[in-house]
């Protein structure tokens, strides 16, 4: 069964109508109607409050449901490239300011030039590398 059967089916089983479900889930009733009509789906924080408004796991709600289970994963995959995507713009610029910081001693140590260059090549590939991934 479908993800958004089962929600209508646990909301209708719990007594409560989809403005009920909405006003304590804080989305629209035209966002319940999408989930349980299956034309948009909740994400995983809205999916476990669901669970716990109407008194079924997690278990029981997405057992089954391939698409849902699709959508779940691709936006957990959304925030983890967001996270490696920060981090990486994050590095480039704490490499910047230790560059300029210790410009004088890089500048007159060639070892010193050589890794700045390894250092700074690495990092700027690892957030192309990011970007790229993200279009």
């Amino acid at each position: 069964m479908e993800i958004g059967k089962k929600l209508k089916e646990a909301r209708v089983n719990s007594g409560l109508t989809q403005e009920d479900v909405a006003d304590k889930v804080r989305v629209t009733r035209q966002t319940m109607s999408n989930w349980e009509n299956e034309r948009s789906y909740p994400d995983i924080i809205n999916i476990i409050e669901l669970s716990s408004l109407y008194g079924v796991t997690l278990d029981e709600l997405l057992k089954g449901d391939e698409k849902m289970i699709e959508h779940l994963e691709e936006s957990t995959n959304i925030v983890k490239s967001n996270r490696q995507l920060i981090l990486a713009i994050v590095l480039n610029i704490l490499l910047v300011i230790t560059f300029i910081l210790f410009n004088g001693i890089i500048e007159t140590n060639h070892s010193f030039i050589f890794v700045a260059m390894f250092v700074g090549i690495l990092s700027t590939s690892f957030l192309f590398y990011q970007i790229i991934k993200k279009i």
